[in-house]
């Protein structure tokens, strides 16, 4: 079973994320955080969080890029519980039962995205508020391509074309 870690290039994201994820932390998508969120929300560093940002599973600071590899059972476990607790202590879910099953959902989603890529492959997010709600898309970047120079060609521009 494959999940992804955080993983940090430069500082960029000591600066663009209120709360960084520390290198090599389980991540998951996270863009529950943004589902009661409006374009009043949308301002600087929560911006950047919810346009670009991971969730990191233990700090649950954000990272821009993760990276594909092999999750052992015991793991993923440790990640579920800490999770849930996640949602009962943030979130009010109304137990460790019930937070548990989104725990288990959201990180489900997360091996289904890595689960058919090799590892050292980079994911990134990408979000939008779209009427429906919060849209989000995700880029692949197979491990032989990853070297920085690749980011220009494979884009972690936002949609104006500035890098943040």
């Amino acid at each position: 079973m494959m999940l992804a870690r955080a993983i940090h290039f430069d500082e960029s994201d000591m600066n663009v994320f209120h709360s960084p994820a520390r290198t090599g932390e389980w991540c998951i998508s996270g863009g529950f955080e943004f589902s009661n969120w409006s374009e009043g929300d949308l301002t600087g560093k929560a911006r950047q969080a919810f346009s670009n940002g991971w969730l990191g599973a233990e700090t649950f600071g954000r990272v821009t890029f993760v990276a594909v590899t092999k999750v052992e059972p015991v793991e993923y476990e440790t990640i579920k519980q800490a999770l849930a607790q996640h949602f009962v202590q943030m979130y009010g879910a109304p137990s460790l039962e019930a937070a548990g099953q989104v725990a288990q959902d959201e990180l489900n989603h997360m091996v289904e995205l890595c689960n058919d890529q090799d590892p050292n492959t980079l994911l990134t997010v990408a979000r939008e508020l779209t009427d429906s709600g919060v849209k989000e898309s995700f880029r692949m970047i197979e491990s032989q391509d990853a070297g920085l120079d690749q980011f220009a060609i494979h884009g972690s521009l936002d949609e104006d074309g500035h890098s943040h």
